[in-house]
């Protein structure tokens, strides 16, 4: 998927109210930027930190600025939270997924479950439909036993929990459900759910997996011009 161009570098000054960030620009103007990202965000949101700013021309828009990257010493951090569904497509229509690779038709945002609607619907007249919910990840907490963890999610998500046992209904009815997790960062080698943050979340994961949905996280290829899916990464049961 290509970002917008050009984007901008800033450094960062202070998030608050979850979708706003005070940033300052490369030549020093201060100004606040749009946050696309409801969670906490944490470990990323260090005053000081390069980060990376697209700018919208609407003139009906109040903030400009949005932000889209931060620059870690690892590397690039991916946190638009409305990214996931476009490159996890893109790579889906590629077929760089082996994993979802196949069907005929690709849908997304369909309607399903008693108030939601997954990301991507594969169906193809051969086989099952397959339900594909996409989650964002950018939490990663190194342990000395585990390096390179990324986990998911980073604050408690009572929706994102309704959607694991709607994707366990969709295997009940005989359909196929996959819940993909894509890690918005290049320097993680394994993922698992953080238990400890969200164990609601926990529970409905465990559920979802007993029952049948299939778990498949992707990392990605990530610059200031583009974010692509990279490879699939370990994902470590709780």
């Amino acid at each position: 998927m290509e970002l917008p161009r050009p984007l901008h570098p800033g450094v960062l000054i202070k998030r608050y109210k979850r979708f706003l960030a005070d940033v300052v620009l490369e030549d020093g103007t201060e100004l606040t930027a749009h946050c696309p990202n409801p969670g906490r965000m944490t470990g990323l949101m260090t005053p000081g930190t390069k980060i990376w700013l697209s700018r919208s021309d609407n003139p009906k828009r109040k903030l400009p600025f949005t932000f889209e990257l931060f620059e870690e010493q690892n590397g690039l951090v991916g946190i638009n939270t409305g990214y996931p569904n476009a490159i996890v497509s893109e790579a889906i229509i590629e077929g760089k997924i082996s994993e979802l690779a196949g069907y005929e038709t690709l849908r997304r945002e369909v309607n399903y479950g008693s108030r939601s609607r997954i990301d991507v619907l594969l169906e193809d007249p051969s086989r099952d439909r397959c339900w594909v919910e996409i989650k964002n990840v950018h939490l990663k907490r190194d342990t000395d036993v585990i390096p390179g963890l990324a986990e998911f999610p980073d604050s408690v998500t009572t929706r994102g929990a309704r959607h694991l046992y709607e994707l366990a209904d969709q295997v009940v009815k005989g359909d196929r459900a996959v819940m993909v997790y894509l890690v918005q960062r290049m320097d993680c080698d394994q993922f698992r759910i953080a238990g400890d943050i969200d164990p609601a979340y926990q529970k409905a994961f465990s559920h979802a997996v007993a029952v049948g949905v299939e778990v498949l996280c992707l990392d990605v290829c990530i610059t200031t011009e583009r974010i692509r899916v990279r490879r699939s990464i370990e994902v470590l049961q709780n």
